[in-house]
């Protein structure tokens, strides 16, 4: 008797159910790109053309290799990938070979099922870097020099180095990050060589339209709660903070002031909202505008935004300087950007937070805090605590 013939099955609607599960279920690191927004669900793998690392603006050379591919037969190129913190970073981005699209996970209600248990969190073997203690030092020597007029604000990050006995599974992490925050932004695209960034972000730097831009700064936040009626309460306290205000109304401003150029029209709401993850409530504000030049791309805009104040600091170069002298690590793609761009210029690029950076058995985990004149080294050290939560949850480890 011959052998069954296999034939391929076709897969699902763009908006089927199903169909966004099943793109985070095809992930396989090392050859693919993964990343979903609140709008579409984008899975590339292979690699059909890298954009170079040299000393031209990095939206030029992302648009020449759109621009290549397009000429060379691809009718929708797309570049996927990530930019680091550090302006002289090398960006891993790259056309896919394949590129599979479905709609938001969030839409699809196969993400409601429960995910792949975590390993057991014994499994880990966990250090601070830099400790606890050193953190809140570093922020109180900071604070001191706020109080004496050096500069306005600064976000000081450390990390959580992670390192297992076997190798990591990079799909079932996230797996349970897609289930854990289905409305934020989900990525797992590779960071350098051997490396893969994997995260939930919840914040948009920017996306663009057409002739459309939409920016969401995230700044001011507060750990959510298990009790109902204490999580309500942190959020309405969250919303009446004058420190958390103040540090959300300089992000929004630094935001408007770069984007004003480009626009006709730009409208900032006068007040934030509030947005909430799984582990965090964080001050909103959605910045809406049209584009005065149609030539401006996503990248073109996100590049002219990067860094904010709300990942970096103010004045830029001194906030960039504090960051170096206080952190005894390198950020790599951390407060960097992640995301995509068409060869017509739309795309969304997602601020990378809520991260990881996984190489062999280690995984290195990321958290910074807003620090200003008003800021506790206490509080601020709590607040890293918390937002290591997402992904600590996510592989099963507690600090």
């Amino acid at each position: 008797m011959s052998a069954s013939l296999r034939v391929p099955t076709a897969p699902p609607p763009l908006d089927s159910p199903g169909a966004a599960t099943s793109l985070l279920e095809a992930y396989r690191p090392g050859t693919d790109r993964f990343l979903a927004t609140p709008r579409l669900t984008l899975l590339g793998s292979g690699t059909a053309a890298r954009v170079p690392h040299d000393a031209r603006p990095l939206a030029l050379r992302v648009q020449e290799v759109l621009d290549a591919a397009r000429r060379s037969g691809s009718p929708a190129p797309v570049v996927v990938g990530s930019i680091p913190f550090a302006p002289d970073g090398v960006a891993e981005l790259a056309v896919p070979e394949t590129l599979r699209r479905a709609t938001a996970l969030r839409a699809d209600p196969l993400i409601a099922l429960r995910g792949p248990a975590p390993e057991n969190g014994d499994a880990w073997r966990i250090r601070e870097v830099p400790a606890a203690e050193d953190y809140s030092g570093a922020v109180a020597a900071a604070v001191k020099r706020m109080r004496a007029g050096e500069f306005d604000k600064v976000v000081l990050a450390r990390t959580l180095e992670l390192t297992s006995g076997h190798d990591l599974d990079l799909p079932a992490m996230l797996n349970r990050l897609a289930r854990r925050d289905p409305d934020g932004y989900l990525f797992a695209v590779p960071s350098g060589p051997g490396r893969t960034l994997v995260g939930a972000s919840p914040e948009l730097l920017v996306a663009r339209r057409g002739d459309r831009l939409l920016a969401n700064p995230l700044a001011g936040s507060a750990q959510r709660s298990d009790d109902l009626a204490e999580d309500v309460r942190m959020a309405a306290a969250l919303l009446d903070s004058p420190k958390d205000l103040h540090e959300h109304a300089v992000v929004v401003d630094a935001i408007r002031e770069q984007l004003a150029p480009f626009c006709t029209r730009l409208d900032v709401p006068e007040r934030p909202t509030l947005v909430r993850t799984a582990a965090m409530w964080h001050l909103s504000t959605t910045l809406t505008g049209d584009l005065r030049d149609p030539s401006s791309t996503a990248l073109d805009l996100a590049s002219a935004l990067h860094p904010t104040p709300a990942v970096c600091g103010t004045p830029t170069d001194v906030a960039r300087q504090v960051i170096a002298d206080s952190e005894p690590f390198d950020r790599g793609a951390y407060t960097g950007m992640v995301g995509w761009q068409d060869a017509d210029g739309d795309g969304d690029w997602v601020v990378t937070i809520r991260c990881a950076e996984a190489e062999g058995r280690t995984l290195r985990l990321f958290a910074g805090a807003g620090v200003v004149a008003e800021s506790s080294p206490a509080a601020e050290t709590a607040e890293t605590a918390a937002k290591f939560r997402t992904f600590l949850s996510a592989v099963g480890a507690t600090l």
